[in-house]
């Protein structure tokens, strides 16, 4: 099989095929069209610790086998709506953050003499 010289968004040619069948280097924006994703997302080659430890057959499971996979520019997302902070925040500046529970104590005392 010959290998292709291919070109990438940075203009520099690759012949090493990353995870998906796309050279490394690719961004998730070359190949579908996105809107607003982070910068993670537009470049999956950023994640990290996707070693694969031996794992006997008989335990082996379905999530192990699709979580060990190396995200590509096909498993990323490409559509990005992120949730604004305003109501953790608001709690923050009131001082209402961690609530103290006030409810009646119906415990014995122990007497420690």
């Amino acid at each position: 099989m010959a290998e292709q010289q291919i070109q990438n968004s940075n203009g520099c040619s690759s012949t090493e095929i990353g995870p998906g069948g796309v050279p490394r280097g690719t961004k998730t924006s070359d190949v579908y069209r996105t809107f607003g994703i982070p910068d993670r997302f537009e470049n999956p080659e950023w994640f990290e610790g996707y070693t694969h430890k031996p794992v006997h057959p008989l335990y082996r499971t379905t999530a192990q086998d699709y979580g060990g996979k190396e995200p590509s520019v096909h498993t990323m997302p490409t559509h990005f709506y992120g949730r604004s902070q305003k109501f953790s925040n608001h709690l923050g500046k009131t001082g209402a953050g961690k609530l103290r529970n006030q409810s009646l104590n119906t415990n014995h005392d122990v007497s420690r003499v």
